[in-house]
């Protein structure tokens, strides 16, 4: 490590103002924060002294996905192996994962790295590290079928037009991971919906068992005729609550295990990292939705109607959107009581497109997409009552 100290100590003056490589001083600043220290320090007094930087919050959030990206990249070798009828051993699993799931997180990085760099070195200002988060995000909420090439696409998209176009890291209106998502779903439809996608199958050389169809337990609710349980299909399906809850199920990579993102919770509300208000209250949003729902079924109403409301939330990316998604400090609302009205609003929305609306039966992701966009006006208005609430006291 000293070796590289001194190594950095000696290019240093090279990268300063008014030198040759003044320009790409972005760069090197990034290479030098990552590998070692700051030594930095305040010129005059500080009116706030917190020792959670940045980066140590964007690391954090990694460590708290973990569980859900382990857990995720043994789900893709496990769904394939069933799928194919062929035992094998937690090791090929996880192995058989691990492969087909890295390209995507490489290109990821790399692409959305580059944006990143490039606007740093435009702007001449310093490589924000938002994208260590975004670039493990976006892979998590894909399947693991996506070709590279248009994850390379949705990850510019979701960098320059979600979040650079705005500033960069903390001046962005929506989660760029979301956005990116958005983008592939709306542009490449056929990639990440359906019942094709979620489980890789070598159409070529794979001949799958009898009785496979890849579809995710929330397609098969939407898809319950009118007058008829839902949770029936599912459960004909061969999914019961328990393997929904842990995992065992299609979907995107880092969504389906609903225990591993509850482990990643622990982390983020113990850490004071993700909000305990906003994660709370998307749940109660949803499940309160559902019950709703549950009420108001009839029989003409779609069979999704009828769809326990616990099972809502360890279907598709509910668990993984409130935990992760909801949670991004810089596009959720920020006041405490915005907080909540801005969890609530997500969890009844989602359930609500969900239900109502047939042609996207997932819902959590144009929720929270919607609520990035009115989580500024839900914290002007807290604010605006609370000062009102104050002038009224005071006269």
């Amino acid at each position: 490590m000293k070796i590289l100290e001194k190594f950095f100590d000696k290019i240093h003056p090279n990268f300063e103002k008014g030198q040759k490589y003044e320009k790409y001083f972005p760069i090197f600043e990034m290479m030098d924060t990552i590998l070692l220290w700051n030594n930095k320090r305040n010129q005059r007094g500080t009116h706030i002294r917190d020792p959670l930087d940045i980066k140590r919050f964007m690391m954090i959030v990694i460590v708290a996905l973990l569980p859900a990206t382990l857990f995720g990249i043994y789900n893709i070798g496990f769904l394939h192996f069933e799928a194919v009828g062929v035992s094998a051993t937690l090791w090929d699993m996880f192995l058989f994962g691990l492969i087909k799931f890295m390209p995507i997180v490489i290109v990821s990085y790399a692409v959305g790295g580059f944006w990143e760099v490039l606007f740093a070195v435009i702007r001449k200002h310093e490589i924000n590290e938002g994208f260590l988060v975004t670039g493990i995000l976006f892979p998590l909420i894909l399947p693991a079928s996506i070709p590279l090439w248009q994850v390379a696409v949705a990850v510019s998209f979701g960098v320059v037009l979600g979040k650079e176009v705005f500033g960069g890291t903390g001046m962005n209106i929506l989660n760029p991971a979301l956005t990116a998502r958005a983008f592939v779903f709306f542009a490449y439809p056929g990639k990440i919906s359906g019942d094709k996608v979620w489980t890789i199958i070598d159409s070529a050389k794979d001949k799958v068992v009898d009785g496979f169809s890849g579809a995710t337990p929330l397609l098969v609710a939407s898809g319950t005729p009118a007058g008829e349980s839902a949770v029936k299909h599912v459960n004909d399906a061969g999914f019961s609550f328990l393997q929904m809850f842990y995992g065992f199920i299609p979907g995107s990579v880092g969504e389906t295990s609903t225990l591993a993102i509850l482990i990643g919770a622990v982390i983020l509300i113990a850490t004071g990292v993700g909000s305990w208000k906003i994660m709370t209250a998307v749940f109660v949003g949803g499940y309160g939705t559902a019950l709703l729902f549950n009420a108001i079924a009839g029989p003409g109403s779609s069979g999704i109607f009828t769809l326990p409301a616990f099972c809502h939330l360890v279907m598709g990316g509910f668990a993984f959107g409130a935990v992760f998604m909801a949670t991004d400090p810089v596009s959720a609302a920020q006041t405490e009581t915005g907080k909540w009205i801005y969890g609530l609003i997500i969890g009844f929305l989602t359930i609500l497109i969900r239900t109502v609306n047939p042609a996207y039966p997932e819902g959590m992701m144009l929720a929270i997409l919607f609520m990035n966009v009115f989580s500024p006006l839900i914290d002007h208005y807290v604010i605006k009552a609370n000062i009102k609430r104050r002038l009224s006291r005071a006269a």
